[in-house]
């Protein structure tokens, strides 16, 4: 069982790129420590449903107060704390799983950090990096589907994260992530939100000493692998939890039978 993530500065950041339909975590997980973090319906990222008030500088109980209201949403799949399909054969994670991960990086994500967000799909955890870096940070999402990439886009213009987009410090490519992003590397955090058999070395060469790597990895039975690169370049790794993702794969093999 995953430990619940506690309302730090991440839960104020989802808050922020909160979404047009928003969608609650109703997990135990969430039951004592509850996190503002909510979600989509519509892939719309925008501040609506009269969520403005809570803004990326709230408190806790400005958090704890979303979390109550987004309670009073039911009667979709949508608002069930569990993936959902996106389009060509991709997923956006449950909010628990994008939460936990958020956790993971919270101490490499802070102001003026960089962060790689590897099959960004959606751009939702893009967001969430880029408002947690802030604008003199950088927060890069790679999708290698563009019909993706196009929509986070225009998601991301409709959220709280559209200004570092119009400046720079936010941005979405269509490459293949197994490659990850060199131009702007060495990054601080790197999430890679789909598996691999094993540690990407493209990846790892990216990932800056003392710096860190979320990514699962294995085939049909996965772990959730936390990769530390230490200042003299060592790596040490350990793994997480057991996780159910989609494979990090090429555009080709993953559109196959679409």
């Amino acid at each position: 069982m995953l430990a619940p993530p506690h309302s730090g500065c991440y839960g104020a950041a989802v808050a922020a790129v909160a979404l047009s339909r928003a969608r609650p975590l109703c997990s135990s997980l969430f039951r004592h420590r509850p996190l503002a973090f909510s979600y989509r319906a519509s892939l719309c990222l925008n501040l609506s449903l009269g969520m403005e008030h809570f803004s990326t500088k709230g408190s806790t109980d400005k958090n704890k107060g979303l979390v109550e209201q987004l309670k009073h949403y039911e009667g979709s799949p949508a608002y069930v704390d569990s993936p959902v399909p996106i389009g060509y054969n991709a997923t956006i994670s449950a909010p628990h799983m994008h939460a936990t991960c958020l956790e993971l990086l919270e101490e490499h994500l802070q102001p003026g950090m960089h962060a790689l967000d590897v099959g960004s799909g959606t751009g939702y955890l893009t967001a969430c990096f880029a408002i947690m870096v802030g604008p003199q940070g950088c927060a890069v999402g790679v999708e290698h589907i563009p019909e993706l990439v196009a929509s986070s886009i225009n998601s991301i213009k409709r959220s709280a994260a559209s200004s570092m987009l119009d400046e720079g410090s936010l941005s979405v490519h269509a490459a293949d992530g197994r490659k990850g992003w060199p131009e702007l590397a060495p990054y601080d955090a790197i999430h890679v939100g789909a598996a691999s058999p094993d540690i990407p070395r493209s990846l790892l060469a990216q990932l800056k000493p003392g710096g860190r790597m979320v990514i699962p990895v294995g085939n049909f039975f996965q772990d959730l692998k936390v990769v530390d690169k230490n200042d003299d370049g060592s790596v040490r790794v350990r793994s997480e939890a057991s996780v159910r993702f989609v494979p990090l794969t090429s555009r080709a093999a993953q559109l196959h039978d679409y």
